[in-house]
């Protein structure tokens, strides 16, 4: 899908250089095909970037750090999140805390939601164990 503008382009350029902590070791994991699935990091859609897109599931992962609690930032997500989803794509956030605490289970969770087919689930994150995140699907 090349629907991206080339301001787009550059600035998914730039943020591959500039990736946060916690996409650098999610995307450690990623780029060693797990589940057989490919995934590319920084992906140009239309005026948006993905943190990371699979094109075999049709799937975008994004890391949420704090700043996706803060000011605008919830509706702009919504607004990106929906135009994401009128392209038949599905949109997949998992907060960066898990992925810091608990790599495991946020590949695990990733693996789900590539294999799932339709809208994606809620996804829960609960503790459990001292240290350690989990997750629980909700249908």
């Amino acid at each position: 899908m090349k629907t991206h503008l080339p301001s787009t382009l550059e600035r998914a350029k730039k943020l591959r250089r500039e990736m946060s902590l916690p996409e650098v070791l999610l995307w450690k994991v990623l780029k060693e095909r797990p589940g057989d699935l490919k995934f590319r990091k920084q992906h140009p859609f239309g005026r948006y970037v993905a943190d990371f897109y699979c094109a075999s599931a049709k799937l975008v992962v994004e890391v949420n750090g704090i700043a996706h609690d803060m000011g605008d930032q919830s509706a702009f997500d919504a607004e990106r999140d929906a135009w994401l989803q009128s392209q038949g794509l599905r949109v997949f956030r998992i907060p960066a805390r898990e992925v810091l605490s608990d790599i495991d289970a946020a590949m695990a969770a990733i693996l789900v939601a590539a294999d799932a087919s339709g809208p994606l689930p809620s996804v829960i994150w609960t503790a459990t164990s001292p240290g350690r995140g989990g997750f629980a699907l909700e249908l």
